[in-house]
């Protein structure tokens, strides 16, 4: 069973009961689902997950102490930490998983301020840059039950995506690095004959360009080891996968490592043809490193545009 399925199913036969009989005076002011850190959030866990982090539980999101004081809330915590210990073959963890508890009663402030540093959701563009991309995504996944006081439903579609001068710029800095590591320092490693620091630039490649596809789709990149998964989903650039899995998993010799280069400029030419489409890139060239400048100088924002074109990588 999926983790939300899980989720779903036991606030609708334990969760829901008690809020309904116990706490109808607070209903108006909660939120409840599924979402925040954990494969299960994302869609992607397995039979494997469950080995760890997994278990039946929600969360349920309350606004400020001045709208649910501190007793409600002990209340509800109270509460919540009574349901069955065991639902459909699957035990409740007994301690916070590493990271702290991901599911039960939490302030929505405290849940804002552990994945984006401001309690109101409201962001600078500097926080924008700086704030991993996978928070994001931890606060727009998953599934919620009901938002009866709307506060996240807000944030949620607010954050949904990156503002548009930010995701210019990230994407600038990106495509930047895909230039230098891909299409310059790659060849460059393999004539010193350094296949290890080659390598390395594949590395380096395959991480700024999935970083790019995110972005070329208005979408959030989760956790490293979720990104090939979320990757495949994606409407446009998704075959890049299997690309990207060929660069990472072969040696760097003989005629694999010319076949290597040819996939990297094969991948580059995709990002470029996306690029255009999106009238992103001014640029007529095959040279990543050229559309890079293009698309930082089309960023109205005068501020943003003369930052580093890395300040947002």
């Amino acid at each position: 069973m999926k983790g939300i399925e899980l989720s779903k199913a036991y606030y609708e036969q334990c969760g829901k009961p008690v809020l309904e009989e116990q706490f109808a005076d607070l209903l108006p002011y909660l939120a409840v689902g599924c979402i925040g850190s954990g494969s299960e959030c994302f869609g992607f866990d397995d039979d494997i997950s469950a080995d760890h982090d997994f278990e039946p539980g929600f969360c349920i999101f309350l606004p400020g102490e001045e709208v649910v004081d501190r007793k409600q809330a002990f209340a509800l915590e109270r509460a919540y930490a009574k349901l069955p210990k065991e639902f459909m073959g699957y035990r409740r963890a007994m301690l916070s998983p590493v990271g702290g508890a991901r599911h039960g009663v939490m302030r929505l402030s405290e849940f804002l301020e552990e994945k984006l540093g401001a309690a109101d959701g409201v962001l600078t563009p500097q926080q924008y840059f700086t704030i991993p991309e996978q928070s994001f995504a931890e606060i727009t996944n998953g599934v919620l039950f009901f938002d009866n006081y709307g506060a996240l439903t807000q944030i949620r579609s607010e954050l949904q995506t990156f503002p548009e001068e930010i995701r210019l710029k990230k994407i600038a800095g990106n495509l930047l690095l895909m230039a230098q590591a891909g299409q310059y320092n790659y060849a460059r490693c393999l004539a010193h004959g350094e296949q290890a620091a080659a390598q390395l630039a594949v590395f380096e490649f395959v991480k700024s360009a999935m970083h790019v596809i995110f972005l070329l789709n208005n979408a959030y990149e989760p956790y490293y080891k979720w990104s090939f998964c979320a990757l495949r989903t994606l409407p446009k650039l998704a075959i890049e996968a299997e690309l990207f899995e060929y660069l990472l998993t072969t040696p760097n010799e003989g005629d694999t490592a010319e076949q290597k280069h040819d996939v990297i400029e094969g991948i580059c030419a995709d990002v470029i043809d996306e690029l255009v489409d999106q009238a992103l890139t001014k640029a007529i060239c095959g040279d990543l490193e050229k559309h890079a400048y293009s698309v930082n100088d089309g960023i109205e924002d005068a501020e943003i545009r003369n930052m580093h074109i890395l300040a947002a990588v």
